[in-house]
């Protein structure tokens, strides 16, 4: 879905970056020593381990002043897209366990970001046996999913 909703973003903004991630291959560091101290000194003064660490964050300065914690942010919205293995959805057995809609608002919230989820659920039941009988429900699933992407940037959203 991240690949697809890129394509569309760079299709209704062609003259936007798209910057991405990949987590898995590359995972963010965990905030050590450099990144702390990256907070209290000037980044006009970070030694080479601090401005990586500032580079890859979110912190003051960058999408809220430190001084009042007003987002300086343009564009408060946010697209996560999610792709649950099993279901959390309203009705299921594990109803309230995906803790990304739970928190993430709570944290992105403090930088004036108002994110807004797209979820595909059920995403191992073509691997996982025990699931086989999910599958029907899993492929509807992606569907959803992928025409809310498809109508994300359209060219009415975008005007």
């Amino acid at each position: 879905m991240s690949a697809q909703a890129a394509a569309r973003w760079r299709e209704a903004n062609p003259d936007g970056t798209v910057t991405h991630r990949d987590l898995a291959a590359d995972p963010l560091p965990h905030l050590g020593p450099a990144g702390v101290q990256a907070r209290a000194v000037p980044p006009e003064q970070h030694n080479a381990e601090q401005a990586a660490s500032w580079a890859l964050s979110v912190v003051g300065g960058l999408s809220m002043d430190a001084a009042t914690g007003e987002p300086l942010l343009d564009v408060p919205e946010m697209i996560g897209l999610e792709a649950r293995g099993g279901g959390y959805g309203e009705g299921t057995p594990r109803e309230g366990w995906d803790h990304a809609q739970q928190w993430l608002p709570q944290g992105l919230g403090l930088t004036g970001l108002e994110p807004r989820f797209i979820t595909a659920e059920l995403t191992l039941a073509d691997v996982q046996p025990a699931m086989a009988d999910l599958r029907e429900l899993a492929a509807a699933s992606l569907k959803a999913a992928e025409e809310e992407v498809d109508a994300l940037w359209t060219a009415s959203a975008v005007a």
